[in-house]
């Protein structure tokens, strides 16, 4: 940056910062809507894609719920008023504030085994 006058140094520090979170914006847009949702309403604090955490990974549940047609509809609800038993002691709590409508996209995302793209 030599040879910048300050202002040009600050003009390039905002673009530069600009740049990036566009980018990173374009980034989040590109993943799925379920995804998005997700990671909105902390889902992601108890689950994670391919792994246990305190409940199980994304991906297990994709392979416990395979071919069951009920399989939305009982998850939906599950997300919506919570529960346990299923996958152990340790109870989901309910997200009453999440819309039926983002509470599907979730729960469809993660039944099509959690796909990054």
């Amino acid at each position: 940056m030599r040879g910048m006058t300050r202002g040009g140094v600050v003009f390039a520090l905002v673009v530069g910062t600009l740049a990036c979170t566009l980018t990173s914006v374009a980034h989040a847009a590109e993943a799925p809507r379920g995804q998005q949702v997700a990671t909105a309403n902390a889902c992601m604090g108890c689950h994670a894609v391919d792994r246990k955490l305190v409940g199980p990974s994304f991906q297990q549940i994709a392979a416990k719920y395979k071919g069951d047609a009920q399989a939305p509809a009982r998850l939906a609800r599950k997300v919506k008023d919570g529960g346990s038993g299923v996958w152990g002691m340790i109870p989901m709590p309910a997200h009453q504030s999440m819309s039926d409508a983002d509470i599907r996209a979730v729960v469809d995302w993660v039944l099509a085994g959690a796909p990054s793209r």
